[in-house]
């Protein structure tokens, strides 16, 4: 899967040949978040993505009527090149699906947002394990307490990834990641996790658990999957995401994202 494009990746998942996260797929190219409303929210969900970047870093735009991306992939089909969807009803989540051909009209605005997934490969360049990587199952997720910038009638709290490494691996973390300001940048947490509101770390919102070994401290990032969490807090009819884990691969390199 590694040496395949990312349009043959995409091909693969809309036959439903990969139906898995996409840690690691892929690699050298930006993977993306996803979150569709209707057109009448989506200038406030765009403010709200501007006046929070680091959770909502935007790469690309699909407008109303569309199913591909013009920058980030031009050939897709955003309804059908995910492998899992979640679809949420005034603010539960009441399904997830493989395809959203039957749900996303030409009413809704598609944002593809910025992933941690992307400064991984940059991490393990610089001798950084990923422990959801190591142990083959999802990046754990977490609610916090961090506020997101109010716009219109979208508020809520962060949610943050969850990587743990050694005080020294973190420090070089901070560093690597920082050149990465479009999809997530350096991490807004080191450390205690109650400091920003998260009781139990073996007990994520959403992805997985991971082993954190003797020695080391979780080190917290921005994550994509925070529009989910807003979506509970403002309950909007109805709003399609990615299932946590599961992105959209762009045609886009990592490299066209960092900052030297």
């Amino acid at each position: 899967m590694k040496q395949l494009s990312p349009s043959q990746i995409r091909e693969m998942i809309r036959v439903n040949e990969w139906t898995k996260p996409t840690a690691g797929l892929a690699n050298g190219y930006i993977q993306t978040n996803l979150a569709v409303l209707p057109k009448d929210l989506a200038f406030e969900f765009l403010l709200f993505c501007q006046r929070n970047p680091k959770p909502c870093p935007i790469i690309d735009v699909v407008e109303a009527g569309e199913i591909s991306a013009r920058f980030a992939a031009p050939d897709a089909n955003l309804k059908t090149d995910i492998p899992k969807y979640r679809i949420y009803r005034n603010g539960e989540m009441t399904e997830e699906c493989e395809n959203v051909s039957d749900i996303w009209d030409e009413n809704m605005v598609g944002f593809l947002i910025g992933c941690s997934f992307t400064f991984e490969e940059a991490l393990l360049q610089n001798g950084i394990p990923i422990r959801h990587h190591e142990e083959q199952c999802n990046v754990p997720m977490y609610k916090t307490n961090i506020a997101c910038t109010k716009a219109g009638r979208f508020q809520g709290p962060m949610v943050v990834s969850m990587r743990p490494m050694s005080e020294q691996e973190a420090i070089r973390a901070v560093q690597v990641t920082s050149r990465f300001p479009s999809v997530h940048g350096a991490p807004v947490h080191i450390g205690n996790p109650e400091k920003i509101g998260i009781q139990d770390i073996h007990q994520p919102n959403f992805g997985d658990a991971v082993t954190i070994k003797e020695g080391e401290v979780p080190v917290f990032w921005a994550c994509g999957v925070t529009p989910q969490a807003i979506a509970m807090h403002v309950k909007p009819e109805l709003m399609i995401t990615h299932s946590p884990g599961h992105m959209f691969i762009t045609d886009l390199k990592n490299e066209e994202f960092s900052v030297l």
